[in-house]
């Protein structure tokens, strides 16, 4: 990449963080997300439609399909903003549903959901952690965040050796739904007999890729969530006062803190870098290997410091009303979607036998 063109690109970021401040507040300010907390659907249907208006569910769709054609270091900056402000809004689900269906030829729904009309889900997860979808036809499909939002679902469905890909309006399904910490909630999707006529025959190569992209666009909603946490945390060790003394300036706690912020920084180096590599064409397992060292990263470090950020609060942070609490929520559920970080493990040293993280 030429300067050129790295300067480009450094712009294109900028502009996407920028952009975040429409559903962001600058000052931090969580009481939209708290509104919404344990609400039916648990996002705001308008927000969803300005983020489509905006570009944000078509970011990785080509131009021709109607979409913005940019980059993963693009929608890994635009998740990462939405993650500091706890957006609930399922945008990694909507765009990958884009993402299929574009693949399809811009099949179905495609123009209403890029618009943020609709909200289609793709119902691919049959069992708890994994990153494989089997395709069975009548399975049930699980952890689906914001399932009851949905006006629709794709359903990748096992014909022979191939994927094939079904839309399918909420109304034809079954959806059970159970709240999650975050105020949020996950459904479960049971799949008719009749499913219909397919929008896509082959979908297997596609959907594996758009699911190592959501688990790392998923990596970089929950940087954004301890990056947030932790900055928190240190306005409150330089504000409060014990003992006469602002905590701040106590030796073991400003160890803890610097601990904090290797963990953050380590997380935002391993998300850049694998946007890079995709972004550069990286590949086979190569592909899966950096996708997964940010992903196992994010997960357990995400964990860590909105933990450890409750503790250096003292007893406010252990209270619902204390915003800082809501970022170790948020962690607790979106850590394992699209793979825990034992899973991402697991897969990272099957592709990379030879490296050590």
């Amino acid at each position: 990449m030429s300067a050129a063109e790295a300067d480009d690109r450094a712009e294109s970021i900028r502009m996407i963080r920028d952009s975040a401040a429409a559903v962001v507040p600058p000052d931090g300010d969580l009481k939209r997300v708290r509104a919404l907390r344990f609400q039916a659907p648990g996002f705001d249907p308008a927000m969803l439609r300005q983020m489509g208006e905006m570009g944000w569910i078509g970011l990785r769709v080509p131009e021709a399909m109607g979409g913005a054609g940019l980059g993963l270091g693009e929608m890994c900056a635009l998740a990462e903003e939405l993650g500091r402000g706890l957006a609930p809004e399922p945008l990694i689900g909507a765009a990958l549903s884009a993402q299929l269906l574009a693949t399809a030829g811009g099949k179905g729904s495609l123009p209403k959901l890029l618009a943020g009309e609709t909200l289609l889900l793709t119902a691919w997860q049959e069992r708890a952690d994994t990153l494989e979808a089997p395709g069975t036809p009548e399975a049930p499909r699980r952890f689906l965040p914001m399932a009851g939002g949905a006006a629709g679902f794709l359903l990748p469905v096992r014909v022979g050796s191939r994927l094939s890909l079904y839309e399918l309006p909420a109304a034809a399904l079954r959806v059970a739904t159970e709240p999650t910490q975050d105020g949020g909630h996950f459904g479960t999707v049971t799949p008719p007999r009749d499913l219909g006529r397919p929008v896509a025959e082959d979908i297997g190569t596609a959907l594996a890729d758009a699911l190592d992209e959501a688990a790392l666009v998923t990596a970089a909603y929950l940087l954004g969530g301890m990056e947030r946490a932790f900055a928190m945390t240190l306005d409150y060790l330089r504000t409060r006062q014990q003992f006469g003394r602002i905590i701040g300036t106590f030796q073991a706690l400003q160890h803890r803190a610097a601990d904090l912020k290797m963990q953050v920084a380590l997380t935002r180096a391993s998300i850049e870098a694998a946007a890079a590599a995709l972004d550069a064409g990286a590949s086979g397992d190569a592909r899966r290997a950096v996708v997964s060292r940010a992903k196992a990263r994010a997960a357990e470090a995400s964990l860590l410091v909105t933990r450890q950020s409750i503790q250096l609060h003292g007893g406010i942070g252990y209270t619902d009303d204390y915003d800082v609490g809501l970022y170790l929520r948020k962690a607790m559920v979106m850590a394992n979607q699209f793979g825990s970080a034992s899973l991402h493990r697991r897969r990272f040293m099957t592709v990379s036998p030879e490296v050590e993280e």
